[in-house]
């Protein structure tokens, strides 16, 4: 039986995290011990050299939450390709979990800390309420981020049926391949089926990213086998959700929560890409860094490379300056 996506279940029955209570009010964010991802991708380690100043991620998903106290000020412009107008604002929730991940305000005395501490996020969205899109909207969302000024592309869109689509080529991994053209490095999630699969042709220039446990272990839902994927922290990972009633945020409007899911892990090399891209790599290079960097001892295929780290890629990369 096909299994349901990890993150989408993980929305259902959500564990909240609720912003009072978690940490002492003089902690610079008070939720960042329970962000277990942070410490398990060397992020503070590469903080101490870049941030990701003058770096756009773009979301291309269901939205952002432009109002959410840990996001508010961090958005640059998007766009709506489900309602065709300039307000990308998420009425599903997966949208908002995934650009907290990515750069969250840190340091500010609420939340939680983002990936790329210094980025924006360019929030686009191409996937309804439901979670679902059509490959027009998706196709053109990635190309509007890559003419707009987005320098990392994330596509966290495993729960759209979006790797069924790539098996077959085409329109999206041409979208993709423009991206790379105007200088935009493209990070994907491998999606949430257990399955070994090559999602994208092999000439598409994108960085496909495995989920991984706190153990450094695969995700039992992670996909794998696309070439050269890495992996990155995607079980119980805590983030933004939106403040507001959403689909997915019905039983709690406390602004946080904990999803799981290859749309989680995403992010934070997204967030890491970001960090590179400061250091002044193009998209190549950027994933060059990464991959090279990523560790893998016992050589599990589910890893595919291996995990990301975060801190030995910005250091090739500033030994590289």
């Amino acid at each position: 039986m096909r299994r349901r996506s990890a993150a989408l279940t993980a929305l259902a029955v959500l564990t909240a995290a609720l912003a009072t209570g978690c940490g002492s009010d003089d902690e610079p964010d008070p939720l960042r011990n329970q962000q277990w991802a942070l410490d398990a991708l060397k992020l503070p380690g590469a903080w101490d050299t870049a941030e990701g100043e003058d770096t756009v991620i773009a979301v291309v998903d269901t939205g952002v939450d432009p109002g959410h106290p840990d996001l508010k000020g961090r958005l640059v412009d998007g766009y709506d390709f489900v309602d065709g107008d300039d307000d990308p604002k998420d009425l599903n929730g997966h949208g908002t979990h995934v650009a907290g991940i990515a750069a969250a305000h840190t340091e500010n005395g609420i939340g939680i800390a983002g990936g790329a501490p210094g980025a924006k996020i360019m929030p686009v969205r191409v996937l309804g309420a439901d979670g679902s899109g059509s490959d027009a909207n998706i196709t053109k969302g990635i190309v509007w981020a890559a003419q707009h000024g987005a320098d990392v592309i994330n596509l966290s869109l495993g729960e759209s049926g979006l790797m069924a689509r790539l098996l077959k080529g085409g329109v999206l991994n041409d979208a993709i391949a423009l991206a790379d053209d105007k200088g935009a490095v493209v990070v994907a999630a491998a999606g949430n089926d257990s399955t070994l699969l090559q999602p994208y042709e092999l000439t598409t220039p994108v960085l496909v990213v495995n989920a991984a446990d706190r153990n450094g272990q695969p995700a039992s839902f992670t996909n794998f086998g696309a070439q050269n994927a890495v992996a990155a922290p995607g079980v119980d990972i805590l983030s933004t959700l939106p403040t507001y009633t959403a689909k997915e945020t019905l039983k709690n409007t406390s602004g946080y929560g904990k999803l799981s899911g290859t749309s989680m892990a995403s992010p934070y090399v997204a967030a890491v890409a970001a960090l590179l891209h400061q250091e002044g790599l193009d998209p190549a290079g950027i994933m060059t860094a990464i991959r090279d960097t990523a560790t893998n001892p016992s050589g599990n295929l589910k890893l595919g490379l291996g995990n990301v780290d975060a801190a030995a890629a910005v250091k090739a990369a500033a030994d590289k300056n």
